[in-house]
């Protein structure tokens, strides 16, 4: 299994913004930081303040912060925000269809994988992603 793109960038886009120390961020800055196109981080940015991950100000002092603290925001559920679905293989799919399927016991074991990968993110939070948030000095923008 891999992670969509959007995916990637909304978790480390968040990343960002957390260890910013409560100051705005601009995509701008983010964007030269990651060295990732400033309108695939647009829409990301658009898509979780929408989501109520971040909150943007507009303006000549605007950018994105936090939402609510790092501490509140668990990861698991910012990757299901961001993922279109978690259908390891056809059969798991609404409209997934197999000729073994009555008989074939691997969409129940990698349906029980699934669960257990999305268990172990939510036991995480962003905080604990950024808890050493001077790691992430090398990110900063001059």
């Amino acid at each position: 299994m891999q992670l969509t793109l959007f995916s990637n960038y909304s978790l480390r886009l968040m990343m960002y913004v957390a260890v910013s120390k409560g100051q705005r961020v601009t995509i701008e800055d983010a964007s030269k930081a990651y060295d990732i196109s400033r309108a695939h981080l647009m829409k990301v940015a658009q898509f979780l303040v929408r989501e109520g991950f971040l909150q943007a100000v507009r303006g000549r002092t605007g950018g994105l912060s936090l939402a609510r603290p790092a501490e509140q925001i668990v990861v698991g559920s910012l990757v299901r925000a961001t993922e279109n679905g978690f259908d390891l293989v056809e059969c798991m799919s609404e409209r997934g269809c197999c000729k073994i399927g009555q008989v074939c016991r691997l969409r129940g074991v990698l349906g029980e994988a699934m669960q257990a990968f999305l268990q172990v993110l939510d036991r995480y939070t962003l905080a604990d992603m950024v808890s050493r948030s001077e790691d992430f000095d090398f990110l900063r923008v001059a």
